[in-house]
């Protein structure tokens, strides 16, 4: 018998650890810091793909990049920390995305150039050897 009162005390259990761990993921999530690290980085990497030559050769991809992170610092101000976090990191993502897409153009660009000296080279050569 005393095995019997021993299991149904046990059974409420399973209801009190499920809000217990709901109560500690719901605080652990309010509790949220401020993503002050992510913004830097997004904000570094917007000033690298500027250097790297995306106003040139990806502007639009860059400018989504400044709004998401200007978004971002507003979010940050209105203590919505996840939304901050979320665009400081697609701000992050699209500013690596304009910097990668200008290197390219810069490499294209510097491959047609040694295409065309090469091209000029060689009809140098077939006129002197005419």
């Amino acid at each position: 018998m005393k095995k019997f009162n021993r299991i149904r005390s046990f059974q409420g259990l399973p209801g009190i650890s499920l809000a217990a761990a709901t109560l500690l993921l719901v605080a652990g999530c309010a509790s949220a810091p401020a993503p002050l690290e992510q913004i830097a980085v997004s904000k570094a990497a917007v000033s690298s793909a500027t250097s790297a030559g995306g106003n040139e050769f990806a502007p639009v991809t860059l400018q989504s990049a400044r709004d998401k992170l200007a978004a971002a610092e507003r979010a940050l101000a209105d203590k919505n920390y996840a939304l901050a976090k979320q665009l400081a990191e697609e701000s992050l993502v699209d500013s690596k995305l304009a910097a990668a897409t200008a290197r390219s153009a810069k490499a294209q660009k510097a491959a047609k150039a040694v295409q065309e000296d090469n091209r000029i080279l060689q009809q140098e050569i077939e006129r002197k050897s005419k």
